[in-house]
């Protein structure tokens, strides 16, 4: 560690701090995760999930894990610099819409780790904003510590990402998910880069599920019929509710923006669309022209939006770091940040991944026609839905007795992030996570 100056703690979590440092001889920016708890030898540092699943996951979109040190015992895991998260992104844009060839940028990035990280045998298990870093126009899945192989042994803990993103499987307490907890996952957050708010911001895992079936409506058996099982093996009843369509609650999706959605949030996990489908989906065609609209050239995939003055009104409840800045190993080097590693979007060649064309953005729809789609439904999900903190509207569900979980109780909320840019303005539409 004396290689490097550390100049300011980013945040703090469960397991440990995450600084920013530079390295002394090279002025590199790192990123440096410092672990909380004592490690004595080497062979219980390469134990760690987090250390195994990235030494194999090497990814233009997953970040780069550069060395691992242990000194006095204290492990530090220290990662490739970017500019911010997702999160801090929306937070910025102070409720200006993202253009849809800006998210089909971030989506198609996130699908290509998300594709590379389960054919190599492993699921995240902790997908949300947070998670996904940035620099310029690259994105990169970041924070592993919850990885786990695919054909790992059951039972998993019932604790896997925040709670606005767990899939309704893992609510039911299922211990034998796998990966398509990572594709219900990336569907809510699609449809949070649409409207900068969440889709599912459940108070708890009981309110969680309602909110869930406001949106999709209450599963039937022949629907899902093992979750039907997992209600009833503890205790939990369905509210009745009729499913309220996407493109009522994401205005201002393209149809086949909301068509990939629809396959990502799926009741049953067998039916799920997988992240290698996601790629080829027709939101992601080169020169697609779906909507009516030519292709043109993308505007600056997070370029950060004018400066607006904080607004007076109450700041945001506290939201949640993520729990590091990190992601992905190399064989050992030293990975700089050149400006070809990280300028301006992914690298070019046949063997990398190269972005698709991008369409035009979906005009929004205009009174007369909002009107005519599913208004009666969509009014209802949007009074329904909205968050209001301490309240729950359906009993809690039962507590089971289980061992303790990798961090603790799910329901705690999240520390606040600092906006981008220095912007101090504050939007009421998040709650505690």
């Amino acid at each position: 560690m004396n290689r490097y100056v550390v100049s300011k703690t980013l945040g703090e979590g469960t397991y440990g701090s995450v600084l920013r440092a530079k390295n002394k001889e090279t002025g590199e920016l790192v990123a440096i995760k410092k672990m909380k708890q004592k490690f004595y030898s080497w062979e219980e540092c390469m134990k760690l999930r987090e250390i195994d699943s990235l030494r194999k996951l090497l990814h233009p979109n997953i970040v780069k894990l550069k060395e691992v040190i242990r000194e006095n015992d204290v492990l530090h895991m220290v990662f490739e610099h970017l500019e911010g998260n997702i999160y801090e992104l929306m937070k910025a844009r102070h409720g200006r819409p993202f253009q849809e060839s800006q998210l089909r940028n971030i989506m198609y990035q996130t699908c290509q780790a998300l594709n590379h990280m389960h054919k190599n045998g492993y699921f995240h298990r902790d997908m949300k904003p947070e998670n996904l870093l940035y620099y310029g126009e690259t994105v990169k899945l970041a924070d592993f510590g919850l990885a786990r192989e695919i054909r790992a042994r059951p039972p998993f803990t019932d604790y896997v990402s925040t709670r606005w993103y767990r899939a309704p499987e893992v609510l039911l307490r299922n211990p034998r998910y796998n990966s398509p907890v990572d594709i219900w996952a990336l569907g809510g957050i699609m449809a949070e880069l649409y409207t900068l708010r969440p889709l599912l911001p459940g108070a708890s895992e009981s309110d969680q599920l309602h909110k869930t079936c406001l949106v999709l409506g209450t599963p039937s058996q022949s629907q899902w019929p093992e979750g039907q099982k997992l209600a009833s093996q503890i205790g939990y009843r369905w509210p009745t509710a009729a499913p309220t369509r996407l493109d009522v609650i994401v205005k201002n999706a393209s149809p086949e923006a909301i068509a990939l959605m629809e396959h990502t949030l799926q009741w049953d996990p067998a039916n799920r669309i997988s992240a290698s489908g996601m790629l080829q989906h027709s939101y992601f065609a080169v020169g697609s022209v779906g909507d009516g609209h030519a292709s043109q050239a993308p505007a600056p995939l997070l370029s950060r939006p004018p400066a607006v003055a904080p607004k007076p009104s109450g700041g945001l409840p506290a939201v949640g770091e993520p729990r590091s800045s990190v992601g992905s190993l190399p064989g050992g080097g030293s990975g700089k940040n050149t400006p070809s590693s990280r300028g301006t979007g992914l690298p070019a060649g046949p063997s990398r991944h190269a972005l698709p064309a991008l369409q035009q953005p979906r005009p929004p729809m205009g009174s007369a026609e909002r009107k005519g789609v599913g208004s009666g439904a969509g009014q209802r999900y949007l009074r329904m839905a909205r968050y209001q903190p301490g309240m729950e509207q359906t009993p809690a569900l039962p507590q089971l007795k289980t061992g303790p979980s990798l961090t603790g109780s799910s329901a705690a909320p999240k520390q606040g992030l600092p906006s981008i840019g220095g912007a101090g303005g504050a939007m009421s539409r998040w709650g505690a996570r």
